[in-house]
């Protein structure tokens, strides 16, 4: 039975830089960094505890386009404590929208990547 999305794939123009974004400015963990032959690199990464990661691959050895891939929204506990952390470590982040469901906020990563986070309104 399937229980869950395992990954979702970004094509990138260089992992190292793509690493470095998700590491050191998202804070994710590296689950595997591997050599899979013939020029390419299979290179995981998810937040840390998540069942779902992230992989970056080299775009070049695919065959793809840098910035083709999945569009990625993750949970946030407190976005504007969020916002605040990503600041810090030099990420450029969108303000804050209100809607109905919740505030979302954007951050840009490598090769343009949009990655969204979110945290739902309460229900009562």
């Amino acid at each position: 039975m399937i229980t869950h999305i395992a990954s979702a794939i970004l094509y990138v123009t260089d992992q190292d830089e793509s690493l470095a974004f998700y590491r050191d400015v998202l804070g994710f963990e590296v689950i595997t960094d591997a050599d899979m032959g013939g020029g390419a690199r299979w290179l995981e990464v998810r937040p840390a505890g998540a069942q779902t990661a992230i992989v970056l691959l080299a775009a070049a050895a695919f065959g793809r386009s840098p910035g083709e891939g999945a569009n990625l929204t993750f949970a946030s506990s407190d976005i504007a404590t969020t916002i605040e952390v990503l600041h810090s470590r030099g990420a450029e982040v969108s303000e804050p929208v209100e809607e109905p469901w919740g505030t979302y906020a954007t951050v840009v990563g490598p090769d343009d990547h949009r990655v969204q986070f979110n945290e739902r309104r309460k229900h009562i």
